[in-house]
């Protein structure tokens, strides 16, 4: 079986799954992302590979390789179509609404005015998002309209195209935690809970890992919402809010595990190695 994976640098996380690969036998090759060349042309062929995983850092950089490498014939992991819809939040919310999962109230606007006016309108306190991002950066809780009308204007000047579209979500009142399901395959194979005492709870910033009992429902929804971006390996956001009861926030399509394996119990790189072993042999529709 030859695998490759693309990365942008090797971190605790690829260094897991290596070791998981070379535990069943296989030693991928690792490709760097900043020394990968991908060619456009008549005779454009696939990389030697059975399978790739992508764990490139860089969004964009893992979007177009993958959509490359698909266009050559490879198999990837996760797909293009994943992974474009999970790297863009309005497209996540859309899949997730067109699955009939359950997500906080969303609107969107593409105009100072209109921004306000549906702020006022969904009622403060609002999250303020962009589209592509991660690590819970560039977030901001609007409490009043003072705030909203500084936040809008500051993301119509300075920000880059993709700030003057404005998503806008409605606040979950959650308990001081959120839940990061992992899921794999047709699998949720473990989750936690990320605790701060902020509203922000990734654990980039801070939020301490605890094990998220696996229900019936969480599984089932976590499965769900990753079904409804695509399927693959994912990581499932989800927020307990008092009234609505679980709700889906977003889907990572490169999650980071490094945090979650000992609270857990579960040896989460081994999982995604033995579905990435059982895609590569699958027989394609």
């Amino acid at each position: 079986m030859r695998v490759g994976i693309i990365a942008s640098r090797i971190r605790l996380e690829e260094k897991l799954l290596l070791a998981a690969f070379e535990g069943r036998g296989i030693q991928p090759t690792v490709i760097l992302d900043d020394e990968l060349i991908l060619h456009i042309g008549a005779q454009t062929a696939p990389l030697p590979y059975d399978v790739i995983l992508e764990r490139s850092v860089s969004a964009s950089r893992g979007l177009y390789t993958l959509r490359l490498l698909e266009m050559a014939g490879n198999r990837v992991i996760n797909r293009w179509q994943t992974a474009h819809t999970c790297a863009d939040k309005l497209l996540t919310s859309i899949a997730l609404k067109e699955a009939g999962v359950p997500q906080p109230d969303v609107a969107v606007a593409f105009e100072y005015g209109a921004a306000l006016a549906a702020i006022e309108r969904m009622g403060y306190p609002v999250v303020m998002k962009p589209l592509v991002g991660s690590w819970g950066r560039l977030l901001a809780r609007i409490n009043d309209k003072a705030a909203a009308e500084a936040i809008l204007e500051h993301k119509e000047v300075l920000g880059g195209y993709q700030h003057s579209i404005f998503y806008i979500q409605r606040f979950i009142d959650k308990p001081n935690r959120d839940i990061r399901a992992f899921v794999v395959g047709e699998t949720c194979i473990c989750a936690i809970y990320r605790n701060s005492k902020h509203w922000i709870t990734n654990t980039a910033l801070g939020g301490v890992a605890e094990n998220c009992p696996v229900t019936p429902e969480l599984g089932a929804l976590a499965v769900r919402a990753a079904q409804a971006v695509g399927g693959g390996v994912l990581a499932v956001d989800l927020l307990e809010d008092p009234e609505r009861g679980l709700l889906v926030n977003e889907i990572n399509h490169t999650m980071e595990f490094r945090n979650s394996i000992e609270p857990t119990g579960v040896d989460i790189p081994a999982h995604v190695v033995d579905y990435v072993l059982k895609y590569a042999t699958e027989v394609r529709a």
